[in-house]
């Protein structure tokens, strides 16, 4: 895949053009930053947690 691919990222929604690729989805860089940075108190990272396991169950589907 080309790097400068525009991707819809999993957990925002946007379109972007850099981030990483888990299985076959997309996250772009700066969900990344925020979640690697949201404490697991936090509201947002049970959001986060929400939207990763889509990358598993459109997969096992």
């Amino acid at each position: 895949m080309d790097d400068l691919a525009v991707r819809t990222c999993i957990i925002c929604g946007e379109p972007k053009s850099e981030g990483i690729h888990i299985v076959s989805e997309f996250i772009c860089d700066a969900c990344e930053a925020e979640m690697v940075h949201t404490d697991v108190q936090e509201d947002k990272y049970h959001f986060f947690i929400h939207q990763m396991k889509q990358i598993w169950v459109q997969n096992n589907a």
